[in-house]
């Protein structure tokens, strides 16, 4: 009898160990696969993100088509964004200049909007909202695309692959993101981590909309939509000025990435100004 009840004890802890080594089997068939199916990504150590590995792209032409393609979806997204924030700030305007009062709910909305691009509004009037159109505005895609190229080394910088930032952002907490190799002694600045492309994109672009640093962007595109005439990335480079301490040789730079790459900068034989 205990000699029957030990081989029943035997025989089941067998199919139990059969069954877990089953299990681990297929888990590690299906890891296998998943990552085939990934073909060339690279995660994302901080955010479990991935991009493609532009790097590994052989023909240059494919490459750059590539990673503009990669970066569209989202411009165009946060693009929306702003053109709806837009046209409800000049339908609020529109309504003062008939002399129609600002209801709670529009108030509401110009207070947030006006809180996103970091303005201080004390009241909603025609100046102020004058004032705040100026910020809230599209960003020419060609110009977005082309910075984001050479912010990254078209997508192999270790700040791209690591911390989702295709604009070399900065921030100023210890721990908020990625330490530069590079950096001056004394400093104290990180390269900001993104969870998404889309992320980076939106922040991106409520920097040039709202930082000081690029005032200049802003009154280009102003005097530009004043006279009628189309937001484009030649007129509007020359607002970021101070986005780089290399300043007018960054300008020159970009200016000639937008020339030589023009052929990879067109959608469907249409190139995109700000709407």
């Amino acid at each position: 009898m205990k000699t029957g009840r030990i081989n029943t004890v035997i025989l089941s802890l067998g199919i139990v160990v059969l069954l877990i080594l089953m299990v681990k089997l297929f888990l590690i068939d299906a890891q296998q696969e998943q990552s085939h199916s990934l073909g060339k990504l690279k995660k994302n150590k901080a955010q479990y993100s991935a991009i493609p590995d532009f790097a590994a792209i052989p023909d240059v032409g494919e490459k750059k088509q590539a990673f503009f393609d990669y970066l569209r979806p989202a411009i165009t997204h946060h693009n929306a964004i702003i053109q709806d924030e837009r046209k409800f700030l000049l339908a609020t305007q529109a309504h003062l200049n008939e002399g129609l009062s600002v209801s709670e709910a529009e108030s509401f909305r110009v207070q947030q909007i006006a809180s996103k691009y970091q303005y201080s509004l004390r009241s909603v009037s025609n100046d102020t909202l004058e004032t705040l159109l100026m910020r809230v505005d599209t960003i020419p895609e060609n110009m977005v695309l082309i910075q984001a190229a050479n912010e990254t080394g078209w997508g192999s910088s270790r700040f791209a692959r690591e911390g989702m930032n295709f604009f070399g952002q900065w921030c100023f907490k210890k721990g908020c993101g990625l330490v530069p190799q590079s950096r001056t002694k004394g400093l104290s600045h990180e390269v900001a981590v993104f969870k998404s492309v889309d992320d980076s994109v939106g922040a991106y672009m409520r920097n040039l909309n709202s930082n000081a640093a690029y005032g200049l962007l802003r009154s280009i595109r102003a005097d530009l939509r004043a006279q009628g005439k189309p937001v484009k990335a030649e007129d509007l480079v020359y607002g970021l000025m101070h986005y780089s301490e290399r300043q007018e040789a960054y300008i020159d730079e970009l200016l000639e990435m937008l020339r030589h790459n023009n052929q990879y900068l067109v959608e469907n034989n249409e190139q995109r100004p700000a709407v």
